[in-house]
């Protein structure tokens, strides 16, 4: 007869210590795993909030670089990390929305092991072309690509990854052909692009520089909306294509069964970090966009953008590298 009363305590003991340790944590550091290489848009992003977050939380916050399989290798180390809150995935969307689509086999569901915390940044692709002898605007691009077909080529960080996607979405809604070339980077890809081994790119922001020093040309940006960066650049719904939007949104994931409370923390941090002046100045500095979303938001942009890739990705018979 005690045995109800007697797993009733034991119940709500459990209950309260789960709730005394989201209220005492972080009670270590933090690890944020960066599913890329160093110097890519989703490293750049986890530095640029490390150090406030840092301060925020009173515990250090130590970035690390596990890159490979187009983010599925740092994306399994936290998958399979204990949900305390103390291993933080920042990654790309695409590995939640597009890698599925691309393997056969992933050691890990994105969807199921893992949990939205709080977005960063939208990373917008622009179309990028050379100054010199490029098209001058997108409507010239256009004819060109229609005048040639399959004659041009374009570069991205890979088969699958989100510059790649941006390119075969719009060759689709412009019923255009070119050959894509894939790349181990956007460096890389950016590099023949000034050479003049491939005609265009959709750029994540590395070619700003080379754009601003007259070598590289925008002709549109693959965003809903336009970028605060470059105001006067169309986007490719105003130029005609309706609805597009190519964005990758970067943010912080955990493994699942990270205590609410923990990651509701986390997300408040991240918002408000987003909110001051100077992390909105390096973002914005970068080609990309601060993002405050709650988990919920968070992970319903990625549920949609699951949708919406994977369309383009069977009709195209994209498969991974």
């Amino acid at each position: 007869m005690k045995l109800l009363p007697t797993l009733a305590v034991l119940a709500f003991g459990l209950g309260a210590g789960g709730a005394v340790h989201a209220q005492q944590w972080p009670a270590q550091p933090v690890r944020v795993v960066v599913n890329f290489a160093p110097g890519g848009a989703a490293d750049l992003l986890a530095r640029v909030i490390g150090q406030p977050l840092q301060e925020a939380l009173g515990q250090p916050v130590v970035v690390e670089n596990k890159a490979g399989a187009g983010g599925n290798i740092g994306g399994q180390a936290v998958a399979e990390a204990a949900p305390d809150g103390y291993t933080l995935l920042m990654s790309s969307g695409g590995m939640v929305s597009i890698n599925p689509h691309l393997y056969a086999k992933m050691p890990f569901d994105p969807a199921k092991d893992l949990i939205p915390v709080a977005a960063v940044a939208r990373v917008p692709f622009y179309l990028v072309v050379r100054a010199d002898g490029g098209p001058k605007d997108f409507q010239q691009f256009i004819a060109d690509m229609k005048a040639h077909p399959g004659k041009r080529s374009f570069g991205s960080p890979g088969n699958g990854t989100s510059p790649h996607l941006a390119g075969e979405m719009m060759m689709s809604a412009t019923k255009t052909e070119a050959v894509h070339v894939p790349y181990r980077g956007a460096g890389p890809a950016l590099t023949d692009l000034l050479a003049g081994q491939i005609d265009f790119l959709f750029d994540p922001g590395i070619a700003i520089q080379y754009v601003k020093a007259g070598k590289l040309k925008m002709l549109a940006v693959a965003s809903p909306k336009r970028s605060p960066q470059f105001p006067d650049l169309p986007t490719l719904d105003e130029l005609g294509l309706k609805d597009f939007d190519a964005d990758a949104v970067f943010g912080l994931y955990a493994p699942a069964r990270t205590p609410p409370a923990v990651v509701e923390k986390l997300n408040t941090q991240v918002n408000r970090i987003l909110g001051t002046a100077a992390v909105q100045e390096k973002i914005i500095g970068m080609g990309n966009i601060p993002e405050q979303m709650s988990p919920r938001e968070f992970g319903d942009k990625g549920s949609l953008d699951f949708k919406r890739m994977g369309a383009i990705i069977r009709e195209k018979g994209i498969k991974a590298n």
